[in-house]
């Protein structure tokens, strides 16, 4: 034992001679830095006599162009502070540029809004063709000069920590005095280090430079662990105690730090972030942590809003976020995480202001992406960043129970309203409230696809599951309750007269009603509180919106924005109320009605935004038209008279609408309506048919028949048309619009292809009842599979004039070869009756396909004149070419007789008119090219 506390003594003595050893060796080199010192003064002269005679030439602009640094008027809301100018270490002289053509020049730090173009290419200005220093970190620099002290203001600082660690391991002396050891020890490094300041100083010139703040900061160090020890270790004191010595410490730190500079500070607050790790112990109640790493950052912060040296905030609020995060890994929590986090960004606000409302003025971050000139001040930054990750923290936090989860949602709820109240006196900030209510969304969104707590919580007590005559949760009207609170702050925010009147505006419009979408799709609230429970409070916030509308609009004359996003807004939940508590076909009528409702008020306010809500009221049409409840619904379940109502007044809403825009320049909501009112008349034509069809007694045979796949395939068709219309709209969408007419386009092609080469009643191998061809001549089968198709196809190529000529080519051709084949199997039909298989071609049919070529040449012919296309002209050759062909190679075998005979005879005389009509349209075309 006596050998143990021998060695323990000397141990002690070594730790206590460190401060003493590091003295000695810095006055026993002190002749070594004076004569350093001397050398870089002299070095430094020298360079200003070399460029003197340049600075003698600097154009008066270029003088002018930085504002002195003595009468530089400090940012609104800063506190202008005179503290004593702290000469910065040798190594980071050497990344500052000589005096160069430019004359002398203000530095922009980061704490500052640069004044000048100039200033924002860097913190020095050069002469054209100089290389600039590397932005090098001012810390980074400090510390490759000065490495050495940092490694003795470690070694200083766990000398004071495994002081107490060895007193716990041999148990020396008793818990009291060990802490009292530790902090003890503390003090007198601190008292040394403040000895050796005013006794020989601390400025870059002295012997002692940097070896104050070693010590200051060691001390600061030893004194946290100290007080961490009473507390956690050895339960000495309770936890009040324990603050009010940490804030003390704190305290302490701030003084020193003003006289000690950024080392100091940087010493403190790594070694105040690491003591409860080094230390160690175990507690039953871990928690208050988080308020120690808030304090800590709030040290930080504050030291630095008083010098300014930029990295020492970030440092701060780092060492906040990265030790409250490993507490919330080791112990839990997330509660008190959540109210972790939104504290640090308002520390980080509100402190570098030195004001508890914030003023920051300048740019906002927004303004980075659309690239305006300048750059936010450094405050701004700060804020910024310390928001987003707090909102990416609120938004991942793993939570354990439903309670925490509805606190991370409170204060992401919260960090959005302070952003807008508390923050509105600072008009960089602006932009930062879009964050948390962001977040806010997305959170709730990840809680009901996850089933994270507080969803899963309230989906176990769905109406099926709960005991009888127990009332449902609460949970998602206190969710929609803190939408709308965002909502309502927004709409305030958007009364002033600023810039961004309709951003804030767009965000009132959004927030709530995305809220209430957002629960639809993944809380399935209708199966907890019942559908027309849920659709009222839709309803009750749709009118909530609608009131908010009215405002707008009577506040703002004839700037509409506001009263059109809040409008859009309505129209939206009104219809989301609908889709809770309306049949299929009710929906779908209804959203026609809200189609055209939205066109009204755009003719009748001049709302341009109303274009938005009829876009995406058209989309959601088409979906409910084709997929949900689609076709299949409209073919096989639904009533008549609903499927009428459905898709009548789906074409109607868009021809209504389409015509009360007739005279408003509204490109993209046209564009919109065009392709809906033919896409959405084509579909309720193929509702029609496939029920007449497929009436009572019919069987499924319809689906593999020529009829049946295009009549499937047709929705495709008319999807990739609507598509390819409104690619001409370009914009963001542009790609995705292609993207589905490519998937579309295939999809149809593959039906048609099906439909024509093996479901063909030419060939005969469906057999049975699929392959006979049904209806009256000419409106029959034939004119469904291959004519209607091909119709639609050259139809659409005159509103598809956009697209480049390779591809309406190939659409032409395939229109062109679908009518084609419906004429030619028409004529067979009309001959041979239902069965198109029976072999053997009858001799009048034969020479009606004579006939019909004839006719479409002669067609071609007149059509070339009528549209002076010479290669129309040249088409309607081919064609009269293969008529003869065919006459020559296949009618004179077919045919006997006197019909051979009349069949040659006309044959020539049409030929000799034809060419005659040929000669003349080729000279009339030519004399028009002449003319």
């Amino acid at each position: 034992m006596d050998i143990e506390i021998a060695l323990g003594l000397i141990a002690i003595g070594l730790v206590l001679g460190i401060p003493v050893s590091i003295v000695v060796l810095f006055v026993s080199v002190s002749g070594l830095r004076r004569r350093l010192e001397s050398l870089e003064a002299r070095l430094l002269e020298m360079q200003r006599d070399r460029a003197a005679p340049r600075r003698a030439e600097v154009p008066p602009r270029a003088a002018e162009a930085a504002p002195p640094p003595a009468t530089a008027e400090p940012k609104p809301g800063f506190v202008t502070a005179e503290p004593e100018p702290e000469p910065a270490p040798a190594a980071a002289d050497a990344t500052v540029a000589t005096p160069t053509d430019a004359g002398p020049e203000t530095l922009a730090g980061p704490w500052s809004e640069p004044r000048d173009a100039d200033a924002l290419a860097g913190l020095v200005r050069l002469r054209p063709g100089e290389v600039g220093p590397q932005r090098v970190s001012p810390l980074g620099n400090w510390i490759v000069a000065n490495w050495v002290y940092v490694v003795s203001a470690l070694s200083l600082s766990l000398a004071g920590v495994f002081f107490v660690q060895y007193g716990i391991e041999k148990g020396l002396l008793p818990p009291a005095a060990r802490v009292t050891g530790a902090i003890l020890f503390g003090l007198a490094l601190i008292a040394g280090g403040e000895w050796v300041r005013r006794r020989w100083g601390d400025s870059v010139g002295d012997v002692t430079a940097y070896v104050p703040s070693t010590l200051a900061g060691a001390g600061l160090v030893s004194i946290f662990a100290g007080i961490l020890a009473a507390r956690q270790l050895y339960d000495l004191i309770g936890a009040e105690t324990a603050f009010a010595g940490l804030l003390l410490t704190a305290a302490l730190a701030v003084v020193l730090g003003w006289f000690h500079g950024p080392f100091l500070a940087a010493v403190g607050l790594v070694g105040a972030a690491a003591a409860p790790f080094l230390v160690g112990g175990e507690s039953e109640t871990p928690y208050w942590l988080y308020g120690y790493y808030a304090i800590l950052s709030a040290i930080g912060l504050t030291v630095d809003t008083i010098r300014r040296w930029a990295w020492v905030s970030v440092l701060a609020v780092v060492l906040g976020y990265g030790g409250s995060w490993l507490v919330l890994a080791g112990t839990g929590g997330a509660g008190w995480a959540a109210l972790t986090f939104v504290a640090l960004a308002g520390l980080a606000i509100c402190i570098p202001a030195r004001a508890f409302l914030p003023d920051h003025q300048g740019m906002m971050i927004s303004q980075l992406v659309s690239k305006s000139p300048g750059w936010p001040i450094f405050p701004t930054l700060l804020a910024a960043g310390a928001v987003i990750v707090s909102t990416l923290w609120l938004v991942l936090l793993d939570t354990q129970n439903d309670a925490e989860s509805s606190l991370a949602l409170l204060c992401l709820a919260a960090l959005a309203l302070a952003l807008i109240f508390w923050a509105e006196g600072a008009p960089a900030l602006s932009d930062l409230a879009a964050v948390p209510a962001a977040g806010f969304l997305i959170r709730l969104g990840f809680e009901g696809l996850d089933r994270w707590p507080l969803a899963a919580d309230y989906t176990s007590r769905a109406i099926v599951l709960r005991e009888p005559e127990t009332s449902a949760p609460m949970t998602a009207a206190f969710i929609l309750a803190m939408a709308t609170a965002i909502t309502l702050a927004a709409a305030r925010a958007s009364g002033g007269t600023g810039p961004w009147r309709a951003a804030w505006a767009a965000g009132a419009a959004l927030v709530a009603p995305l809220a209430a979408l957002v629960l639809e799709l993944f809380w399935a609230p209708s199966a907890v509180l019942g559908a027309y429970p849920w659709a009222l409070h839709v309803i009750a916030l749709a009118a909530l919106m609608a009131a908010m509308a009215l405002r707008f609009a009577a506040a703002d004359g004839e700037d509409r924005r506001r009263a059109a996003y809040a409008t859009l807004s309505t129209l939206s939940l009104i219809a989301l109320a609908l889709f809770l508590i309306l049949t299929k076909g009710a929906l779908t009528l209804a959203l026609g009605v809200l189609i055209v409702t939205a066109a009204a008020l755009d003719r009748r306010f001049r709302l341009p935004e109303m274009g938005w809500f009829i876009q995406a009221a058209a989309l959601v049409l088409s979906w409910r038209l084709v997929i949900d409840p689609g076709l299949d619904w409209a073919v096989d379940r639904g009533a008549l008279w609903e499927v009428l109502a459905a898709y009548a007044g789906a074409v109607a809403a868009a021809g209504a609408a389409l015509q009360l825009l007739r005279d408003l320049d509204r490109k993209t909501a046209k564009v919109f309506l065009e392709s809906a009112f033919a896409g959405y008349a084509a579909l309720f034509a193929n509702v029609l048919i496939l029920r007449w069809l497929t009436r009572e007694g019919a069987d499924d045979a319809y689906l593999l028949s020529h009829w049946g796949l295009t009549l499937n395939a047709l929705p495709w068709l008319i999807t990739m048309l609507a598509q390819l219309h409104r690619v001409q709209l370009g914009g963001a969408l542009r790609w995705l619009r292609w993207a589905i007419a490519v998937v579309a386009g295939l999809l149809a092609a593959g039906g048609l292809a099906y439909a024509t080469l093996v479901a063909n009643p030419l060939s005969g191998l469906m057999g049975g009842a699929s392959n006979d061809v049904l209806g009256p001549p000419i409106l029959d089968t034939l004119f469904l599979a291959y004519g209607v198709p091909g119709l639609l196809l050259l139809l659409a190529l005159t509103r598809l004039g956009h697209l480049a000529r390779d591809l309406r080519l190939p659409l032409g051709a395939a229109g062109v070869a679908l009518v084609a084949l419906y004429a030619g199997l028409e004529i067979r039909r009309l001959w041979q009756g239902r069965d198109l298989s029976v072999p053997g071609v009858l001799q009048g049919e034969l020479y009606s396909y004579t006939l019909a070529l004839m006719a479409v040449g002669a067609g071609l012919l007149y059509q070339s004149l009528a549209r002076r296309s010479a290669t129309l002209r040249r088409g309607a050759m081919v064609v009269i070419g293969l008529t003869i062909a065919k006459v020559f190679l296949i009618d004179i075998s077919g045919l006997t007789g006197l019909t051979r005979v009349f069949s040659l005879l006309a044959l020539g005389l049409a030929l000799i008119g034809l060419g005659l009509l040929n000669r003349w349209v080729a000279q009339r075309q030519a004399g028009d090219a002449g003319e």
